[in-house]
């Protein structure tokens, strides 16, 4: 049959092949990059020559789709014409880019992993555990002071208050002073510009992020989704299991147990060759980056006291020295650590075992159970013996998987597909209910003793593991004294990354 649709004309074909190179240009060419011809390729965002592409696209139609809900609704109401508005900002979000990847390559990030984090989260830790014991008390004027308003007193910040509230000027001045130092004088005089860069930052911290993370249902739920679902627990007999129909064992079913053994054993010891060759090849892959990242290892450190504050100072460099330093230009009197943590004195080296093992203690009162206390101190000794090494293998765990180009790739994604679901900004997440909280809370408790060992539970634990599990997440149960946590973690990154923005008192 003869086709009898009329011929297109050239015009008609150059409209659908128009609108279809309309589709095919990303959102980030189209809004970010107007210039661009269509097939040319975005440019690189990124300094760094190892950062694939997909990095590069993903960071970019992130920047889209930021720009285009909180920027390009209230402007395209300003003026419709005006195209180079976006772009603009782009530039600026460029150059801070590049200025952060810069810095982050430089700094020491595995000071800031290994020390200032478990020692700020140790610290948590035993302010909140002091503060609970003085509810109900004479210190807490006979109730009349909450848990909070307690935790407070042992933490006084300028940025967050006793219920937990946080103040947006002290975070709006601590990233006014992180873009003076990543944009060039041009780009930061003009105030317009650099307020939506700001506010963007603001907004991204202060309203989305902190607010979200600082609540404990979810940090006891991101615990959970790091764990990951219970092993699938279908019943399957063992071969050779007898059935309810069979009166007696056969002599068939003694060779299928003996031959599952020996299938069991030659797994096992599979295995453990296989286990074996990782360990080597993981051996050699930490001693042959150790030759890029020496270790310094003067003496063995005196006895750990798991119950002594004090403990955690040998290996936070950076967090004691904050607690000394503020921002440049900033009216607080001090920021970082409480202040009643004094600083080290002389040189501290970098021992990155002693702030995990700290913050293993304090979380599950170790020291409180000879039996843990013991255990404890022995694994400390061996971790001791072997320093040299552990340091190098965290630090290589750190940067090749943490840290690793495709870990910040999943993050960008999950990013954007949490803040932007269908393109677009989507409704607030509605937190759980009450009884919806306790069943995570539940769930998280039993997940992990399902987890451990008995044995090791026993140590561990002691002899009632629901109870040392309760007692082990209460610390973080409480969204106020969260927030605390969270604006000394924004400090230790900011003067990681910006270490120019700590000036001693006495300078």
């Amino acid at each position: 049959m003869a086709d009898r649709r009329p011929p297109r004309s050239a015009r008609s074909t150059a409209s659908a092949t128009s609108n279809n190179t309309t589709r095919q240009t990303s959102l980030a060419k189209r809004l970010l990059l107007p210039s661009l011809p269509p097939g040319a390729p975005l440019p690189p965002l990124f300094a760094s020559p190892a950062c694939p592409p997909e990095l590069h696209e993903e960071v970019y139609d992130f920047i889209a789709l930021a720009l285009r809900a909180y920027v390009n609704t209230w402007w395209s109401k300003i003026t419709r014409y005006d195209k180079e508005f976006l772009p603009q900002l782009t530039h600026i979000l460029t150059h801070v880019i590049r200025t952060l990847e810069q810095r982050l390559l430089a700094a020491d990030l595995s000071v800031f992993a290994l020390c200032d984090i478990p020692a700020l989260v140790t610290e948590h830790y035993i302010d909140y555990r002091h503060a609970a014991a003085k509810v109900s008390t004479s210190y807490a004027t006979g109730g009349a002071h909450t848990l909070p308003h307690l935790f407070h007193q042992l933490q006084p910040h300028l940025a967050v208050s006793a219920e937990g509230k946080l103040d947006e000027e002290y975070f709006r001045h601590a990233l006014d002073l992180a873009l003076k130092i990543c944009l060039p004088p041009e780009d930061y005089a003009p105030g317009a510009e650099r307020y939506i860069v700001r506010e963007l930052f603001l907004k991204l911290i202060v309203r989305d992020v902190i607010p979200r993370i600082t609540q404990p249902w979810f940090i006891q739920r991101s615990v959970l989704d790091l764990i990951g679902p219970p092993p699938d627990r279908t019943s399957s007999k063992p071969p050779g299991a007898s059935s309810p129909n069979q009166h007696a064992p056969h002599f068939s079913n003694w060779i299928v147990l003996f031959l599952s053994a020996i299938q069991s054993l030659s797994g096992a010891c599979l295995a453990l060759i296989h286990a074996y060759k990782q360990a080597i090849s993981t051996i050699r892959l930490v001693n042959k980056s150790s030759t890029k990242r020496s270790t310094s290892v003067i003496a063995i450190p005196p006895p750990l006291r798991p119950d002594s504050p004090s403990g955690i100072h040998k290996c936070s460099r950076s967090v004691s020295r904050e607690s000394s330093y503020s921002f440049a230009g900033s009216p607080s009197p001090s920021i970082g650590t409480p202040q009643h943590l004094p600083p080290p004195e002389g040189p501290v080296d970098n021992d990155f075992v002693r702030g995990p093992l700290m913050l293993l203690c304090e979380v599950f009162e170790l020291q409180w159970r000879s039996s843990s206390a013991i255990a404890f101190n022995l694994l400390y000794m061996v971790c001791c013996f072997f320093r040299t090494f552990i340091n190098n293998f965290l630090c290589y765990m750190l940067y090749n998987q943490v840290l690793s180009t495709a870990s910040v790739l999943s993050i960008v994604r999950l990013s954007k597909g949490t803040l932007f679901p269908n393109g677009y900004p989507g409704p607030s997440p509605v937190d759980p209910t009450p009884e919806e909280q306790d069943r995570i809370r539940g769930q998280l408790i039993r997940r992990v003793t399902e987890m451990i060992p008995g044995p090791v539970s026993a140590i561990l634990l002691g002899p009632s593991p629901v109870a040392s599990l309760e007692t082990a997440i209460d610390p973080l149960s409480d969204g106020a004294c969260n927030a605390h946590l969270a604006v000394l973690l924004f400090d230790a990154i900011l003067l990681t990354v910006f270490p120019e923005l700590g000036i001693r008192e006495d300078d």
